[in-house]
């Protein structure tokens, strides 16, 4: 036998009320929380993770060329030093007059 008693009904209606508002409270809440963190670190000025992804892929695309290129140094300067030439210092280079300093003189 089940007994209609309004008082349970009552408080079930109750918890069941409380309940929800509860749930809606913690979301509202979560939401103002997210927003504060939000703006927080807008004023702090870092960075997303999509830029932070991007200067690290041109960061190893870079160290790659890098090393690419002290490669090819390394090379050119084995195949200068097997042919018996120096390399061409910036200091030994003849300079050749300019058409300016020819007007010059």
């Amino acid at each position: 036998m089940q007994t209609d008693n309004k008082f349970f009904d009552d408080l079930a209606k109750l918890g069941q009320s409380a309940v929800g508002t509860l749930h809606g409270v913690k979301g509202e809440m979560e939401a103002a929380v997210r927003a504060h963190l939000e703006q927080m670190m807008q004023g702090m000025d870092l960075v997303s993770r999509e830029e932070f992804e991007v200067v690290r892929d041109m960061a190893k695309q870079a160290r790659a060329e890098n090393l690419q290129l002290a490669q090819q140094v390394a090379d050119l300067q084995k195949a200068l030093s097997e042919t018996g030439k120096k390399p061409a210092t910036p200091t030994s280079r003849k300079k050749t007059p300019s058409k300016s300093d020819k007007d010059t003189k």
